[in-house]
């Protein structure tokens, strides 16, 4: 019995995908004239992850160096744990990368970072650099397009 309903769901499922092929086939005769689609092989809005692709593996690619925390593709949020450089290990930094938005621009992305300083064997809050954050910005979306252009040519 479990054959039948399986062979019986396959056939349906085969019926099902030759219509839609054929219903495909007759609407791109619908066209006219000599006009050729424009196939984006790489578009700045990618949603298979709920956030752009090319900003969310750039951002994971920059900050790999520290562990992370937390990382959610369907909100877009990139965590870091604490990471301290071994050649300055009286400083530490974390960082809080968020992709705003599904289409590769540069206000699509926003890089928080915070940073403690050893004092007196704790760790005390300190400012962190406007410029740090916004090379930090830079460096991801550089990579991003990189990505998008290696996507594209290849």
């Amino acid at each position: 019995m479990a054959t039948s309903k399986f062979s019986t769901f396959t056939a349906a499922k085969s019926a099902r995908a030759l219509l839609i092929g054929a219903a495909l086939v007759g609407l791109s005769a619908c066209g006219g004239g000599n006009a050729r689609p424009q196939a984006d092989m790489a578009a700045s809005k990618v949603t298979t992850i709920g956030v752009n692709s090319y900003l969310w593996r750039a951002s994971l690619d920059t900050v790999s160096f520290a562990p992370l925390l937390q990382t959610d593709s369907a909100g877009g949020v990139i965590v870091t744990d604490w990471y301290a450089n071994p050649s300055n290990p009286g400083e530490r930094v974390k960082m809080t990368i968020t992709i705003l938005d599904q289409d590769l621009r540069a206000d699509a992305l926003r890089v928080a970072a915070s940073r403690q300083v050893a004092q007196g064997g704790a760790w005390v809050d300190a400012p962190v650099q406007a410029a740090t954050v916004q090379k930090l910005e830079d460096i991801i979306l550089t990579k991003a397009r990189q990505l998008r252009r290696s996507a594209v040519s290849g």
